[in-house]
C-alpha cells in the first residue's frame, strides 16, 4: 500500500506581517491543526494558519525534494493566493 504524502504552503496575516511556511505531510488536516495548536514547528507557533496550496506526491522522497524547492522559490510563496 502506498501512502500519499503532501507538500502545503501556510499562510499566516499576523501581527508581524504576512509569513508563509512550507513543509510536508501524510495528513494534511492534522497538520495544520498541530501548528495552529502551536505543537507544529517553532517558527510556526502563536499564528493562526491557513492553508494556502497543497501538492500530492507518490513517495516522501518526492515530497521532501518538492518542499526543498518551495522553500528556496520564495517568488511562488508570495504569489500564492492570499484569500
Amino acid at each position: 500500500m502506498t501512502t500519499s504524502c503532501f507538500v502545503y504552503i501556510l499562510g499566516s496575516d499576523g501581527r508581524g506581517g504576512r509569513r508563509t511556511y512550507v513543509g510536508w505531510t501524510t495528513d494534511l488536516d492534522k497538520r495544520l491543526a498541530e501548528h495552529n495548536a502551536g505543537t507544529g514547528a517553532r517558527s510556526t507557533r502563536g499564528r493562526q494558519w491557513s492553508l494556502l496550496y497543497a501538492e500530492r506526491h507518490v513517495t516522501r522522497r518526492e515530497a521532501m525534494s518538492r518542499e526543498w524547492y518551495l522553500k528556496r522559490d520564495r517568488r511562488f510563496r508570495q504569489n500564492v493566493a492570499w484569500a
